[in-house]
């Protein structure tokens, strides 16, 4: 099979043309094939001439798309680079967001074939962009092409870098969902990954903050997938959803009120709340898929985290035995499940029979939580600058009879 050699910049486009049209056409036989492959040539090279790269854009794409399964993945790769790299012979952005729409359109027709190349391809687009939403839009469709073509592990790592993309971006509100939600969903695919799930799911639900109720009503079924996610998982402890605007609404919500109170409970609440609400709605945990014991496991450590934070420096084992609801022998065995989670750092005095807590745990960081740690940190900066002037105080003191013994001696 040949292979792609442009022989120079300027007939890199032509000799793309060229080959493609010629693997394209070769079923047809020469009588018919060489007068079509002739006149995609001149096409081209009019095209290349005049400037017209959309349309030129839209030629190459069409017969590379043709051979994507006859060619090797090198060539292929050679093929769309050449391709791409259109975007940047135009001045106009308008024209290049046109190109980047031929080029993702037809990357994306056919996502389970060579799903990988085609991954490669759209990344290599993006890194020869450099109009912001341009950007934007060709990594949602590498997202797209990512999910459909089961390729996710390969953008998976990308998204440890959102943070700086934004930045670059500079997207709206609307595009921040489009981009948090599907992150989100690509993330809780895999059940290892369902902090980071539900962190870019709280992430969406935010930039609901401050809309009216009918935009708000948009967030209503994530609001609750995401209370879902947070009751299920069990190495999540600490959750900021519960007095977002888009998860509030759902209080006093016909459908979700009583999610909302399952939330509430997990979050505020220890388990004889919880035990409580379940006798009371028994069949809400199946509904959305929760397993009870799995929720009282759950809500003992969270019980357990609640006392540490209320508690004066102690707790006796006795009030956990019976805030948890289990059996004397089981104290020291759920403390060190807490300890192990890093839920709660205390140590074990058996001899007193209490737990000993050196830094209590915030169920919730919230508003009351940030303005506690403003005020320490408020403290701490008045205290180190009283050292800073206590320090330059007794320089001060000590340097005074020094240079005065030099005028003396001068």
């Amino acid at each position: 099979m040949a292979t792609v050699v442009p022989t120079s910049e300027e007939d890199a486009a032509l000799s793309v043309v060229r080959f493609t049209s010629e693997l394209a056409w070769a079923d047809a036989g020469p009588e018919v094939a060489e007068p079509q492959v002739s006149r995609l040539c001149m096409e081209a090279e009019e095209f290349i001439v005049t400037g017209k790269w959309l349309e030129l854009a839209s030629l190459m794409i069409t017969s590379a798309e043709l051979i994507f399964s006859k060619v090797s993945e090198k060539d292929i790769e050679s093929i769309f680079t050449i391709i791409c790299n259109l975007v940047t012979k135009t001045v106009n952005p308008d024209e290049a967001m046109e190109i980047v729409k031929v080029v993702t359109a037809k990357i994306l027709q056919q996502p389970n074939e060579k799903p990988a190349v085609r991954l490669k391809i759209l990344i290599n687009l993006y890194n020869l962009l450099d109009t912001p939403y341009c950007q934007f839009y060709v990594y949602m469709k590498t997202l797209n092409l990512a999910v459909d073509g089961k390729v996710t592990e390969f953008i998976i790592p990308s998204f440890k870098k959102i943070d700086y993309f934004l930045k670059d971006w500079k997207i709206g509100i609307p595009e921040q969902r489009e981009l948090f939600l599907a992150i989100s969903n690509i993330l809780k695919e895999n059940r290892s990954m369902s902090k980071d799930a539900l962190k870019f799911l709280t992430s969406y639900l935010a930039t609901f903050s401050g809309e009216d109720a009918q935009v708000l009503s948009e967030a209503k079924e994530e609001a609750a997938h995401a209370i879902v996610e947070f009751v299920r998982a069990p190495d999540i402890f600490q959750c900021d959803i519960l007095d977002l605007p888009a998860v509030a609404q759902l209080e006093k919500d016909a459908k979700y009120g009583l999610l909302y109170e399952l939330l509430k409970i997990f979050v505020t609440q220890r388990l004889d709340a919880y035990l409580d609400h379940h006798a009371a709605n028994s069949t809400l945990l199946k509904t959305y898929g929760l397993v009870h014991e799995e929720c009282i496991a759950k809500m003992r450590l969270m019980s357990l985290v609640d006392l540490s934070s209320d508690a004066s420096g102690t707790i006796p084992y006795e009030l956990i035995r019976d805030t948890l609801q289990i059996n004397d022998d089981e104290v020291e065995l759920w403390v060190v499940r807490a300890i192990t989670a890093k839920l709660i750092d205390c140590k074990l005095d058996q001899m007193n029979q209490v737990v000993v807590v050196s830094h209590p745990t915030a169920r919730v960081f919230g508003q009351h939580q940030w303005q506690a740690l403003r005020t320490k940190l408020v403290t701490w900066r008045g205290n180190v600058a009283n050292v800073i002037s206590t320090i330059q105080a007794n320089k001060i003191t000590e340097d005074g009879p020094q240079a005065a013994q030099g005028l003396v001696a001068r």
